[in-house]
Formats: structure tokens, sequence, C-alpha cells
């Protein structure tokens, strides 16, 4: 939990608080451990630990950074909305040959454009999305096969 150095009479003690329950607390003082009873409980905050699915999409543009492509995604090649927004641009169709890094479609987010870039190579299978339609966090924008 926290280490502290003291020093009393000249000398140095290592203290090490492993853990506080209610007013016992368990340290260790130079590599011996104690538990210690606590004049008053100590009050801590329980601050609640916000758990979020992992997003993957990516607006980076260096081809080693694959994080539009889920791994584990049934669908090979999709490339995934990162944030909700709105699609101001789309600059492929199917069948077009694309590079990694290369532009594919413009998407408003907070009222900021972001450049939504290829990850891979290959030939564009399908457009999900056309200009105008409203996008949430990792839905499917396009297949590159």
């Amino acid at each position: 939990m926290k280490d502290f150095k003291f020093k009393i009479s000249g000398n140095e003690y290592l203290v090490h608080i492993a853990n506080v329950d209610g007013n016992i607390a368990e340290v260790e003082v130079n590599g011996t451990p104690y538990r210690v009873e606590l004049e008053k409980e100590l009050k801590q905050t329980k601050t609640p630990k916000l758990v979020r699915k992992e997003s993957v999409p990516t607006t980076d543009s260096h081809p080693t950074v694959m994080k539009t492509v889920s791994t584990g995604s049934p669908i090979s090649g999709a490339v995934k909305s990162p944030l909700p927004g709105v699609i101001l641009e789309v600059h492929v169709k199917p069948g077009d040959m694309v590079k990694s890094g290369q532009r594919i479609l413009v998407l408003e987010a907070m009222k900021m454009e972001n450049n939504i870039e290829s990850d891979k190579e290959g030939k564009v299978l399908e457009v999900k999305v056309k200009q105008g339609d409203s996008v949430l966090e990792g839905d499917v924008l396009i297949t590159i096969g």
C-alpha cells in the first residue's frame, strides 16, 4: 500500500503499510510484520472502479498499429467506429483497393472531424454507411478483405 522511512533517535526504520481494515493496520517494520490497532478508524473513500469494454478503432496512421481490426471479430477486416458520430464523407466504394494508412472516411464526433484510415491493405468488400448516417461506437463501417 505505502512505504515510509522514519529516523527516530538516529535509528532508521523502513515501514511498509500493507493493509488498513477498520482500525487494524497490517504493517511491516524493517521486515518484521505487526498488526497495529489504531486509536480511531480511518475513513477510506471508496471510489468505484469503472470497467469499460475495450474499444479497438483507431485514427492512427502507423501501419503496425492495428486497432480497428479486432482479432476476435467474426468479420475479418472490419473497420469500426471509434466514437459515436455522423459520417461526413466516404472516400471508397466496394471493389476499391486500399492501402494501409489510406483515409477511407471522415467521421464527425464531438464537433470534430476525424479521419478514419485503413489499417490493412486489401479490397473493399462492403461499405455499410453513407454520408449523413449516424453511427455508434464500435459499429462496423467498412469491411476490407
